[in-house]
């Protein structure tokens, strides 16, 4: 998961960065700095992030896109 990514996902589920860390049970300062570039957390932080958008219902695509939950999509699709 790249940085872009996890913003992706938060965007998708209308999650803040506070949300996020406390989901992922990490630090609000490692989710902004890896978002941000500046930090690049050890891989097992990052699996962790993913896991949490991955229960959530986020889809990390091979094309590096993400797709939001099935329900958000379908809705976004009627609208």
């Amino acid at each position: 998961m790249t940085p872009i990514q996890s913003r992706m996902a938060r965007a998708a589920l209308n999650w803040s960065v506070r949300k996020l860390a406390e989901s992922a049970g990490v630090g609000s300062m490692t989710v902004n700095r890896f978002e941000g570039g500046i930090a690049e957390p050890k891989p097992a932080t990052i699996a962790r992030i993913r896991a949490t958008f991955e229960a959530a219902g986020v889809e990390f695509r091979d094309d590096g896109s993400v797709a939001p939950p099935a329900a958000q999509s379908d809705t976004m699709a009627t609208e």
